[in-house]
């Protein structure tokens, strides 16, 4: 096939135990789905349906780069998550089906120019600018479900220049996993390749050039950078 223009170089994660890579499609973020941040954030922590904002793959940051820190912003927050890797897909999957959709698992950073979401907020507008910029999706290897499972429980944390900002279990999630699939599902075809962040539990705060973030879910792994 020939192009009128160079295309992109595909984004791809490092697969744990693999040589070959994990090809990102699509990033969706689920908002909201752990009570206590929810509360922190203002909002009403009841089981309301979840809902869904998207960044592209290439707001993807590799492991063990540095995060820049952004433009236009005087107030970048932090936000660990755990990151569902598709290898299927589809429309309208079962609960019960779900999870035979994924690929694996990761540790996932969804970094938010907290001022300009606040703005937008306001105006009644879109929250890309505040979310999905580039770098904004820090992100590790990824973990085979084989090497893995399927977390139900486990501790989730971050710290900042060791000191622990975030703390929470994945008990705690609001829509557990095979239920956020599903949902998405019905509002999107998700397709192989596709990364779902999940939530992130209460804590979230802000960060500055210079600052060391390290975090983690437990039986998946870890991640670490510099914003710079």
């Amino acid at each position: 096939m020939q192009y009128v223009v160079e295309p992109a170089e595909p984004t791809v994660l490092p697969v744990r135990g693999q040589d070959g890579m994990f090809p990102v499609h699509t990033v969706y973020c689920v908002g909201r789905n752990y009570a206590a941040h929810a509360i922190e954030m203002g909002h009403d922590p009841d089981r309301e349906p979840p809902f869904f904002f998207l960044k592209q793959a290439d707001c993807i940051l590799l492991p063990g780069e540095d995060f820049p820190y952004p433009p236009q912003s005087a107030d970048v927050h932090h936000e660990m998550e755990l990151v569902i890797a598709l290898d299927g897909g589809g429309t309208d999957i079962p609960v019960d089906e779900a999870l035979d959709h994924v690929f694996g698992y990761a540790v996932g950073l969804d970094m938010t120019r907290r001022d300009l979401q606040g703005q937008a907020k306001k105006a009644g507008r879109p929250w890309e600018a505040g979310k999905s910029f580039a770098h904004s999706a820090p992100c590790s290897e990824i973990v085979p479900v084989e090497m893995c499972d399927h977390p139900e429980a486990g501790e989730i944390w971050l710290d900042v220049n060791g000191e622990r900002r975030q703390t929470g279990d994945l008990n705690q999630l609001i829509w557990k996993l095979p239920e956020v699939i599903a949902e998405l599902s019905s509002l999107f075809p998700l397709r192989p390749g596709d990364l779902i962040f999940t939530g992130t539990p209460a804590g979230v705060g802000p960060v500055q050039p210079g600052d060391v973030l390290s975090g983690g879910v437990a039986g998946i792994g870890t991640i670490e950078l510099t914003v710079v």
